[in-house]
């Protein structure tokens, strides 16, 4: 198997892009990765998407985006695991590289969400969950993570104050990225005052949807040398229903990809610098450090209180914003996240560097962990 190198990066801000459709933003994000590479043609086009067919009437999007790219001819196709769509997207444009099938692939996650009401938007995201069984009974996922937010805070013991260094710390390296959805800072006193949308989740715990794209060109390591490699990648699924699992303060697939990412990096938890962890949720924060490593069971809050998430912290994540500043358009998400740790690693994230970042981590989660994709990426020169 041949070692992956990230050699274009390209993003789109996340925004509500009333003047661009789906297929422009798809297209910009594209253009942008193949101009940082200096590559012209490619051989496959992976594009992540969840909402299309729902919320654009438009499915097809590996046709159509090769199409307005002028790349005819290529291998192109759409992939879809819900929040996960993007990291899912990732992993098979690495396993093409990887297995000496391809030799230049462009992965492309996309959401255009914000020109439907929201009952629409609502009745779109909650397809990822369990129709028979969840949908059925009119959840959504901030209801789910509200039952886990408030299951997680009586096996533990946290208030609901104890959760706002998630959102500080997102909110505070947003306003770093221009990219970002939301730019301004909150102090714990604006957390607290948020709006609460499904008890114990306020306004402040739960990202917000956006249209956006990015975009990543994926070579050989040994045609780009000095480029970001990719060296661990891994999916894991769990129960897509919430009430099928074992324990639902445990994020399963979460471990379970990441321990295989650790393992084809030769690495731990201790070697990560950053972590591009998914807090669509504050609560799926605190899970997710748990279930990757970063923390004992229960003390994935506790890490956030110390101040180790923030920039000079031990683990720092959402370097640039997260989901929760940044903007969450779904089926673009994990390709914000490695689009973002690969700029930290190239030196490139602006006001939102971290200093000495040798190994950065994503984890991009679909549904309510049902889809988990795991990337851990290195700067080849610290090898």
């Amino acid at each position: 198997m041949r070692e992956v190198a990230i050699l274009g990066v390209g993003q789109t801000a996340v925004r509500e892009h009333w003047d661009l459709s789906i297929r422009q933003l798809a297209v910009a994000a594209g253009r942008a990765a193949l101009a940082d590479a200096d590559v012209s043609r490619v051989d496959a086009i992976y594009v992540g998407n969840m909402t299309s067919g729902n919320l654009n009437e438009q499915h097809h999007l590996g046709a159509l985006v090769a199409d307005h790219l002028g790349q005819w001819g290529v291998e192109a196709v759409k992939l879809e695991a819900a929040c996960g769509s993007a990291g899912s997207a990732m992993r098979q444009g690495i396993i093409a590289i990887a297995s000496g099938q391809m030799d230049a692939v462009l992965v492309i996650g996309v959401e255009k969400m914000t020109e439907t009401v929201m009952e629409e938007t609502t009745a779109a995201l909650v397809t990822a969950a369990d129709a028979d069984y969840e949908g059925i009974h009119g959840v959504t996922f901030v209801s789910l993570n509200a039952l886990i937010m408030r299951r997680y805070m009586h096996e533990y013991g946290y208030q609901h104050g104890d959760f706002a260094p998630f959102a500080i710390n997102a909110h505070a390296n947003g306003a770093k990225n221009p990219n970002a959805l939301f730019r301004e800072p909150i102090t714990q006193k604006i957390y607290e005052r948020g709006r609460v949308v499904a008890d114990p989740i306020t306004l402040f715990d739960a990202s917000p949807i956006g249209d956006g794209a990015a975009a990543l060109l994926l070579v050989p390591a040994e045609q780009a040398p000095g480029a970001v490699r990719v060296v661990g990648s891994a999916v894991a699924t769990d129960t897509l229903a919430v009430h099928d699992r074992e324990d639902m303060l445990w994020l399963k697939a979460a471990q379970q990809s990441a321990q295989r990412a650790y393992a084809q990096a030769g690495i731990g938890p201790e070697d990560v610098d950053l972590f591009e962890l998914h807090d669509a949720f504050s609560v799926m924060a605190a899970l997710s450090l748990e279930a990757a490593g970063f923390a004992e069971r229960g003390q994935g809050v506790r890490l956030a209180q110390e101040g180790e998430i923030f920039p000079d912290g031990r683990i720092p994540v959402a370097t640039m914003g997260g989901l929760k500043a940044r903007g969450h358009p779904v089926g673009a998400t994990g390709l914000y996240q490695i689009a973002e740790a690969a700029l930290q690693l190239r030196g490139d994230a602006g006001a939102a560097q971290i200093e000495g970042a040798r190994i950065a981590m994503a984890q991009n989660i679909g549904g309510s962990g049902a889809t988990i994709a795991t990337h851990i990426l290195r700067n080849p020169i610290a090898h």
